[in-house]
């Protein structure tokens, strides 16, 4: 199986898995997904967050998903409790469709690493 069939598959499937337990079955997209990451990162799974929390929640997720790439750096938690990263190296300019290609290889290897997924 090539690369790119392997990360179709197991990105249907976390789209499947994730869809099924948090939308009703109705397919969550690539920012629903980074922000569901976000919360769980953050750790406050049952917390209402307002706007400006939630693009937070996303930040905290593209830090997490980039960081085994070496664009991001876990600093520390502040008293609240959200993580802070910091940048190491800034991301190449990307077309729309390469980022969402790296985003997906991204989230699939975070959820291998997190046993959701094989």
């Amino acid at each position: 199986m090539s690369r790119d069939e392997q990360l179709k598959q197991r990105w249907e499937s976390v789209v499947t898995i994730l869809s099924e337990k948090f939308s009703g079955g109705e397919d969550l997209d690539l920012e629903g997904i980074i922000y569901l990451i976000g919360v769980q990162e953050l750790g406050k799974i049952h917390a209402t967050f307002k706007k400006d929390e939630k693009v937070n929640l996303m930040h905290i997720a593209i830090c997490r998903l980039l960081e085994p790439y070496g664009y991001y750096e876990f600093e520390y938690f502040d008293n609240e409790g959200w993580p802070h990263y910091k940048v190491k190296e800034e991301l190449p300019p990307l077309k729309a469709g390469e980022q969402a290609v790296l985003m997906k290889e991204a989230i699939v290897s975070y959820f291998l690493e997190k046993e959701l997924i094989e």
